[in-house]
């Protein structure tokens, strides 16, 4: 069954052959050894207009890809998992006002660290807006080298999810925030906080709310917390060595996971996100099925990052985002100009460190899904150049 309703890529003002091109792309960095295999999903006007499975499910055991592999979506768990909040707030029991500590007192008083190394109160506590924007001081540990940083990087190193959720707000509680909430962009834990928070206020698992609230109603059936039983066979290995360095990789064992991380632990199909990016730019709905109303969606794919605060950090994620703002979950384009690719102001997007991209823009209509496990960062950011710019050059219309 396809993700969408299907069309001619001419029907929808695309170029077949410039879709072409995209594949071909794909299936010669896949030849050359840089990526094990992708599957590419491209739609506009709410119709599937190019699906691609290239390279390798398995690049050792030779498993060809199959548009219907199971990916770690990494950080596009988090325009879910915000949508999965919003859900309550368009009834009444969450608030974006709202102080963190609301749902979690263990995180009240929030201090920083003052430059003499002691502990000051912040001006201002964390808001439910603030984990979601990531404006709310508190930071992964590997993306600085100050006091602050490392005392994340002690608390939390790579593992986070060895915690239970107690634990890891236990350990959240214990860290500095690194900026005034509202100061500044940087990349951090809100939205695992955030999913802590659906799940005080629910009393179910993040996974248990998405499936009802979100998978459920737009069709996602392969999309969920780590690898469902009996599904490893239909889950993506990356390439066992870096390209670059020779050296082992591998992806998180997702199996390890003691509780269901907000921010990064979804795993599922191109096809499947493509059916939630559609959803977005449907105003929130999907054929019959509508998780959030218009002026939800409108709201959290705005522009929240205002000139106080220090937004520059984006643009360091990826290229493809200089010039960027930040709405609620994902990246929201500014301008056309200084980002390393085309688009459309107001399109909005956010990636996952395994190898996963997608973007929806609202004036062409457009939604596109890349799903990889490239780990190895320099082949992941040219994965994503590479799907912006060709899937926008095949734009004709």
């Amino acid at each position: 069954m396809p993700a969408l309703p299907l069309a001619e890529p001419e029907e929808v003002g695309l170029s077949g052959a410039r879709l072409a091109r995209l594949t071909a792309t794909f299936e010669t960095a896949a030849a050359a050894g840089r990526i094990p295999g992708a599957v590419i999903a491209v739609a506009r006007g709410g119709r599937l207009a190019h699906l691609a499975a290239v390279g390798h499910r398995d690049p050792v055991g030779g498993d060809p890809m199959r548009p219907d592999t199971l990916f770690w979506l990494a950080s596009m768990t988090k325009p879910m998992t915000v949508a999965g909040a919003l859900v309550l707030v368009e009834r009444g029991r969450l608030a974006l006002a709202d102080p963190v500590a609301r749902h979690l007192p263990e995180l009240a008083d929030r201090e920083l660290l003052g430059a003499d190394g002691r502990r000051v109160p912040s001006a201002r506590q964390p808001t439910v807006l603030d984990l979601m924007r990531h404006t709310n001081g508190m930071v992964e540990g590997m993306r600085g080298d100050t006091p602050v940083h490392r005392a994340y990087q002690e608390a939390f190193g790579d593992g986070m999810t060895a915690l239970t959720g107690e634990e890891f707000v236990g350990r959240l509680a214990g860290c500095p925030l690194l900026h005034e909430p509202g100061a500044m962009w940087h990349y951090g834990f809100g939205i695992d906080v955030l999913g802590l928070i659906i799940e005080s206020i629910t009393g179910r698992t993040l996974g248990e709310h998405l499936a009802e609230e979100v998978f459920g109603p737009l069709g996602m059936r392969d999309t969920g917390f780590g690898v469902p039983e009996g599904a490893a066979g239909r889950y993506a290995a990356a390439l066992p060595r870096d390209p670059d360095t020779g050296r082992p990789q591998a992806l998180p064992d997702l199996s390890r996971a003691r509780f269901e991380s907000g921010g990064a632990g979804a795993v599922g199909t191109a096809g499947d996100f493509l059916r939630f990016a559609q959803a977005l730019l449907g105003g929130g709905a999907l054929g019959d099925a509508r998780i959030l109303g218009r002026k939800t969606v409108e709201l959290m794919t705005a522009d929240h990052l205002g000139p106080d605060t220090d937004d520059r950090l984006i643009g360091e994620i990826d290229p493809g985002y200089a010039g960027h703002g930040f709405g609620l979950g994902v990246t929201v384009r500014r301008r056309h100009g200084l980002a390393t690719t085309a688009g459309s102001p107001g399109e909005y997007s956010w990636p996952g460190a395994g190898g996963t991209y997608w973007w929806a823009d609202p004036r062409e209509e457009l939604c596109a899904v890349l799903c990889a496990h490239t780990p190895n960062r320099t082949d992941r950011s040219r994965a994503f150049q590479w799907m912006k710019t060709l899937v926008t050059a095949a734009i004709v219309d």
